[in-house]
């Protein structure tokens, strides 16, 4: 059995430094943070800000979106951080499904993700590099960064086949949801979501409505993205949230609300959509239950091959859910 190292996934936004310190302190193996800059604040500010105050614990980012920054932006931004964490930090790239849909876009295509990471490996390397029909290399001074190469490990985060063949292919490991479906040799990382509950408390209670529904609504505002507003409104509770949705916002906006508080907090057009959440006839999809039931979820991740759990919090009380996580299975 593989035993999986533990991660925690914050959002770059006032209190993610002081997460990151926290999570050092309990024994966190990497701190990961997102890349979505129409609701986080910029990860890479974060980073450095984390690398100064912490001198143990990896830093990540969970998952860089190559359309939001140039190449040459993002291999500087490597670069910097390397410097200030040397050996600490790792990279995740993906397609940018949930940060774009906040922009009211779909995912990027696997080429343009597979160009980008490569054109970035090159730029690491200190190679010349085509980009945009143009030459370019990393041509710092000595004194102004760290020589080439700059080695870092480079993660593709892929869900399907054709992502994870190009993973397998260009990168040091696979981010993905669930168990990973070719285990092997290699890095594997899990992203999971939901909340350790406390003694005696119920799967309904608000607390854990507020800790675990950010990931939960992400089934009606995906749906509505992907399929359009008639199919959402076919979900439990759809049709009067599209309606709210309508009400809130005009047409060409509309993306707007449905992800406001994406993957962070729950929002009262929301909330309506959780009622009947962690009941028996419609349990939560993410991880929520007892101490005992994380750490029998970890091992049983670690046997299907996964390598590290990425667990990502939400909710208005971060601090306590990365105590609780720790407590449940770091000890």
């Amino acid at each position: 059995m593989t035993t999986p190292s533990i991660s925690i996934g914050v959002p770059p936004s006032p209190g993610a430094a002081d997460l990151a310190v926290l999570a050092e302190e309990l024994g966190y193996e990497r701190v990961w943070l997102y890349d979505s800059a129409a609701i986080y604040e910029d990860l890479w500010i974060h980073l450095g800000l984390i690398a100064e105050r912490t001198s143990t614990i990896g830093l990540g980012t969970a998952v860089l979106v190559p359309n939001l920054r140039h190449v040459m932006a993002t291999a500087s931004a490597i670069a910097t951080v390397a410097r200030l964490a040397p050996g600490r930090l790792q990279v995740a790239i993906g397609t940018g499904f949930t940060a774009r849909l906040v922009l009211n876009k779909n995912a990027l295509s696997w080429a343009t993700t597979e160009t980008y990471t490569r054109q970035l490996r090159g730029l690491l390397a200190g190679e010349v590099v085509d980009i945009a029909g143009e030459r370019c290399q990393m041509i710092h001074h000595p004194a102004m960064t760290d020589a080439r190469p700059i080695d870092v490990p480079i993660i593709l985060s892929a869900l399907g086949p054709k992502g994870q063949a190009i993973a397998a292919e260009i990168a040091d490991g696979l981010m993905h949801v669930g168990p990973p479906d070719t285990p092997g040799d290699g890095r594997h990382i899990q992203m999971i979501n939901g909340t350790v509950l406390d003694d005696g408390e119920a799967p309904t209670s608000a607390r854990v409505v507020d800790a675990a529904g950010p990931w939960e609504v992400l089934g009606w505002h995906g749906a509505w993205h992907m399929a359009g507003e008639e199919v959402a409104a076919m979900l439990p509770g759809g049709a009067e949230w599209v309606e709210r949705v309508n009400a809130d916002r005009p047409e060409g906006e509309r993306h707007l609300a449905v992800h406001e508080g994406h993957c962070s907090h729950v929002t009262e057009r929301d909330r309506p959509l959780l009622a009947t959440k962690g009941t028996e006839t419609d349990p939560w999809s993410g991880w929520v239950g007892d101490a005992a039931d994380m750490r029998g979820r970890v091992e049983a991740a670690g046997d299907a091959g996964s390598t590290e759990i990425l667990y990502t919090p939400s909710g208005p009380d971060l601090e306590r859910e990365v105590r609780a996580f720790a407590a449940a299975v770091i000890g």
